[in-house]
């Protein structure tokens, strides 16, 4: 009789079992990742490059620019007026080679506009004739060039709060080779004046109409005066022109590539100088004050005047604002309420 086979014992309940071999569709399974997976780490990985290089190269790029730009002192610490005016001076230098000539020495500020970004309303861009009848601190009545001449960028701010009540907030200083060399870097402007110009001084030589002109051609354009029946205020005419001609170009595409932006950034800040407290941050915001200002819902033009030949002692001929409405109309400066580009027009 066959003998029995002894049952095996039961597995204890406590004792592990083993594990069943991995299958191609278990999930524990050490199987790669698949392609698609791949792709999208790809995708995101590449996400997160363009995100830091979007914001890390306009950061360096603003630090770099930042450390380029010259200080000098200018504000007066006087209390602030509402809004934010900047001074803008355009310093007639002959040492920077933007123009030849061996008979003037020394500084000069051909240039001078108050750009303000009130509280509120309209933006205005208002040019000052350098030859306007002025009070200058320490040295009686003079010509508001003077100013400069006297005691450089603190006393010509001094002068202008004086001469206006509004507080400089940010004083910007640009080298006649700074003209040459922006409106160069951006290719070149176009520029309109409806008058026949052959001006020695200057170098402007023009045939009524609208051209396209190169750095050089756009200081002259910007600099001629005498040669102009209407002097100093159609100088200022012309330089806000060269301005928004400026600040029209650098709407394109192009501005976007990171070569084309260092460019940029180097030619402005070369021949640029500004108070200490004054960054390229400041000068972006002035930029876009400047467009503010210079479009049809800003006001841009000259104060109002009384005397284009005003002779006071031996000073010349100077401009005599008027006394009664200069005033009222740097209040309206500062409140933004002087008449729009849109609604000149409008008013005929």
């Amino acid at each position: 009789m066959p003998r029995s086979r002894t049952a095996e014992p039961a597995p204890r309940p406590d004792r592990p079992q083993a594990s069943r071999a991995p299958t191609a569709q278990d999930p524990r399974s050490g199987s790669r990742p698949s392609r698609a997976t791949y792709r999208r780490r790809r995708i995101v990985l590449g996400l997160v490059v363009v995100l830091i290089l979007l914001l890390g190269w306009p950061i360096g790029l603003v630090v770099w620019a930042d450390g380029r730009l010259e200080h000098v002192e200018a504000l007066s610490g006087a209390p602030a007026t509402p809004g934010t005016t900047y001074l803008i001076a355009g310093s007639d230098s002959r040492g920077d080679g933007a123009i030849e000539d061996t008979t003037t020495t020394g500084q000069r500020t051909d240039t001078i506009m108050l750009l303000t970004s009130p509280s509120s309303g309209v933006p205005s861009l208002v040019s000052l004739p350098r030859d306007t009848y002025v009070e200058i601190p320490g040295h009686g009545p003079g010509k508001l060039n003077a100013a400069y001449a006297y005691g450089g960028p603190q006393l010509l701010v001094q002068t202008v709060e004086g001469l206006t009540g509004i507080t400089i907030d940010h004083y910007v200083e640009v080298g006649m080779g700074g003209v040459v060399d922006v409106v160069d870097a951006v290719g070149g402007v176009n520029l309109c004046w409806d008058a026949e110009v052959n001006d020695a001084d200057s170098g402007m030589i023009w045939t009524p109409g609208c051209h396209d002109v190169t750095g050089q051609e756009a200081l002259a354009f910007a600099r001629m005066r005498k040669s102009d029946p209407t002097g100093d205020i159609g100088r200022g005419q012309r330089q806000q022109q060269v301005i928004q001609a400026v600040l029209a170009k650098l709407k394109g595409p192009g501005l976007l590539l990171p070569g084309r932006q260092v460019e940029l950034a180097r030619v402005a800040t070369d021949r640029l100088a500004t108070d200490p407290g004054t960054g390229i941050l400041d000068l972006g915001r002035m930029a876009l004050a400047f467009r503010a200002a210079t479009g049809a819902g800003g006001y841009r033009g000259a104060p109002p005047i009384a005397n284009y030949d005003y002779r006071p002692g031996d000073l010349g001929s100077t401009i005599l604002l008027d006394e009664a409405a200069a005033p009222v109309f740097w209040q309206q400066v500062v409140d933004g309420t002087l008449p729009s580009q849109a609604q000149q027009e409008a008013d005929g």
